[in-house]
């Protein structure tokens, strides 16, 4: 493996970073999957975010001691930093809940990625929704993230629309990482024109809801 991807979190670690937001964040926090979300937006979209702008989003509680924070913070900066390279070498997984059904079985569920994702759309939302209005091209290649964002309802729409069957639903699973990909591609031959760079202080934001993250289940990577 590529000294790069030692960046990655192992499965422990992921447990030990799901465990501690699950402890300290509040109903409507991210958990893990959110988080990953958050950060893979804000890493593939037009303008990359300091630690100091997303990680209000996601710590939501004062550390316990200097160690604890030492230590999670070391963490969140690693899952960060893995995304692009994860990219890179074609390597990139969402991190997904698994939730229970009704018939007493577990499935994967893209809610709390898609709810991230979105989040880290509207920290930027002035540069996504001026260049959706001018670029039919980036609004398909967001399609599977559309497509999983309104089957979990972080993504809000005029009329009612019918749940994704279970193929659908994996199909378009299957599709995030090269939809993430593609989406920074886009964005690395495509930057934020000057012209946009000066509109976006505006209140623009795209209608993406983002409502409390499903609280069960754990993360899956």
């Amino acid at each position: 493996m590529n000294d790069d991807l030692t960046l990655s979190l192992t499965d422990a670690e992921l447990d030990e970073l799901d465990l501690f937001l699950r402890r300290h964040n509040p109903e409507d926090g991210p958990l893990l999957d959110g988080v990953h979300g958050l950060l893979t937006a804000l890493m593939v979209g037009p303008e990359p975010a300091r630690p100091d702008e997303w990680l209000p989003e996601v710590l939501h509680e004062p550390f316990g001691d200097a160690a604890e924070g030492n230590r999670i913070l070391s963490l969140l900066a690693r899952l960060n930093d893995s995304i692009p390279m994860e990219i890179e070498h074609e390597r990139y997984e969402p991190i997904l809940g698994e939730v229970d059904t009704d018939d007493g079985d577990s499935a994967l569920s893209a809610a709390g990625w898609c709810h991230g994702f979105a989040h880290g759309i509207n920290l930027r939302a002035e540069l996504w929704e001026t260049r959706l209005e001018q670029d039919q091209e980036l609004m398909q290649l967001l399609g599977p993230v559309v497509a999983l964002a309104i089957d979990s309802g972080a993504l809000d729409t005029d009329e009612p629309v019918e749940p994704l069957d279970e193929a659908s639903y994996d199909g378009f699973l299957a599709q995030l990482p090269e939809t993430v990909g593609a989406l920074a591609e886009y964005w690395r031959v495509h930057p934020p024109t000057a012209r946009e760079q000066a509109a976006a202080g505006g209140a623009a934001s795209i209608e993406f809801d983002v409502p409390p993250g499903r609280r069960g289940g754990r993360w899956l990577h």
